[in-house]
């Protein structure tokens, strides 16, 4: 069963008395724990399936389903409270807070969305600092971090509320290259450990190839679909 899956999907944006088509009658299907990139160049639409995935936008018209859930029948608080509940964001600018230290920043959304408990917090932002190396750097703020070190709490706070999808925006690209090797990395890693399913939208070569299934846009069309599967088998 598929994770996520769109049909005929369309976004449409007004811009003054013009009509701007971003997504023209997408079809695609993204399976459960796969790694999935969207590639293709600036203004070709991958950011605005992302936001359309994340439930951050809706569709103008077509079918979109994540989850099993329609997103076009969510309002904006349904569209909030199943986002905390199902869907983790990882940003190219990292997106931390900068006056929380590290482990609060991976806390937050479980404090803003979750409303687990203080132990069960603790565990869970334990756990996930651990997996993704960042343990002993749990008190210092974004700003005494690197930026892969930012990047690797990112991932976390993006997997802390067992998140079954996570959104990547061009996850690397403020990222120097053997930095952004081992982000990728590590993502991978998470997405063998809690069967997490992460998406992309990328330029960065490295994602492309490590991609399990890639879709390639232009103008808002997905001109092109590959899966790794298919190609080890050519």
């Amino acid at each position: 069963m598929s994770l996520v899956k769109a049909d005929r999907l369309i976004k449409t944006y007004r811009s003054g008395s013009d009509e701007v088509q971003a997504i023209k009658g997408a079809d695609f299907a993204i399976e459960p724990a796969s790694f999935v990139a969207f590639v293709g160049p600036s203004g070709s639409g991958k950011t605005t399936l992302l936001n359309l995935i994340g439930c951050l936008d809706r569709p103008t018209s077509g079918r979109l389903e994540v989850l099993d859930t329609d997103i076009a029948t969510l309002d904006r608080r349904a569209a909030a409270r199943f986002r905390g509940q199902h869907i983790g964001f990882i940003f190219q600018d990292f997106n931390l807070i900068p006056v929380l230290t590290v482990y609060e920043n991976v806390e937050y959304p479980l404090i803003m969305v979750q409303g687990w408990s203080p132990t069960k917090r603790r565990d869970r932002v334990s756990r996930l600092l651990d997996a993704v190396g960042m343990a002993d750097q749990a008190g210092k703020r974004p700003d005494q971090i690197s930026g892969g070190q930012k990047q690797r709490v990112a991932v976390a706070r993006a997997l802390v509320s067992e998140a079954q999808l996570v959104l990547a925006d061009e996850p690397t690209a403020n990222l120097d290259h053997q930095t952004a090797h081992i982000v990728i990395d590590l993502m991978r890693r998470m997405r063998d450990e809690f069967g997490t399913t992460f998406v992309f939208s990328t330029h960065d070569p490295k994602i492309m190839s490590e991609a399990e299934v890639t879709f390639t846009l232009e103008d808002g069309k997905i001109l092109t679909s590959r899966s790794s599967r298919e190609v080890s088998h050519a």
